[in-house]
């Protein structure tokens, strides 16, 4: 006779990160804001780290009376030395922040192309070297880079973003295998289009470029190649973010987390 499988008594409760600090950058809005009140809904501290003084005010309202707390922090990410000390002592690190621009290569403004590349890769990795001695001294950290299902796919007019993301990826898994004997983990969540204003500001732009009208670019650039036909909610990526700071997610590091509705299964 089979012994039949062991019934789990509960599912998984919520992270508990009471005690935790936690970093997230784009927090002003997006998917940044919604991890941040994730992660101050399982009771974290958390550092909201924007250039956006009046989009973290408001973020700083919406947190009033979660668990943990919300502490806005007005910082522009191209000031690297400013970023990586604003990482120190931080047990969560979230990289989210980002921009966009859609144009060819030959058209491609340089100095956007050195923007893109310092906020959306030299400053992450400030902040992992800001974050890593207090992470590596208490034998534990959590690392969750914000990448994208550009950073396992390109997109033709997005240069500057998909070279970031991907090099995002590397650096991610880099700092999974130099952090393992530490205690810390490094992942990548990696979403396709959600709902969010950096999303919302590529419309225009596609639709020059493919020669369509605004309310096609959705259904027939963004969403062409998903499965899923419809954006992804911020909220869904922060419960990824959240998901893997928690103590269910210990042996999870180097990982590309994909959310992108069937879009990689191509």
């Amino acid at each position: 006779m089979t012994t039949p499988p062991a019934v789990p008594a509960a599912l998984p409760s919520p992270p508990d990160l009471g005690g935790r600090t936690a970093l997230v950058t784009g927090a002003a809005g997006g998917i940044g804001r919604a991890c941040a009140l994730r992660l101050a809904a399982a009771g974290a501290e958390v550092r909201a780290v924007d250039r956006d003084a009046a989009g973290l005010a408001d973020l700083t309202a919406l947190a009033a009376g979660l668990p943990g707390t919300l502490a806005p922090h007005v910082l522009d990410l191209t000031d690297l030395d400013a970023a990586e000390h604003a990482a120190e002592g931080t047990d969560i690190l979230v990289n989210n922040a980002g921009l966009q621009l859609v144009r060819p290569i030959e058209d491609f403004p340089p100095d956007v192309f050195h923007t893109v590349l310092t906020v959306m890769l030299e400053a992450p990795f400030r902040l992992i070297r800001g974050a890593l001695p207090h992470m590596y001294g208490q034998g534990w950290g959590r690392i969750v880079n914000i990448s994208s299902v550009h950073g396992l796919r390109a997109s033709p007019f997005k240069s500057a973003y998909v070279a970031a993301k991907h090099g995002l990826e590397g650096l991610s898994k880099t700092a999974a295998l130099e952090g393992a004997p530490h205690g810390v983990t490094s992942n990548c969540v990696n979403p396709g289009y959600v709902r969010t204003p950096l999303v919302e500001r590529q419309l225009a732009d596609q639709a020059a470029l493919h020669g369509i009208p605004v309310e096609r670019v959705l259904t027939e650039v963004l969403l062409r190649d998903t499965a899923v036909k419809r954006l992804i909610e911020p909220d869904e990526v922060a419960e990824m973010v959240a998901h893997l700071c928690g103590p269910t997610a210990s042996s999870i590091t180097g990982t590309s987390q994909v959310l992108d509705g069937g879009w990689t299964a191509h």
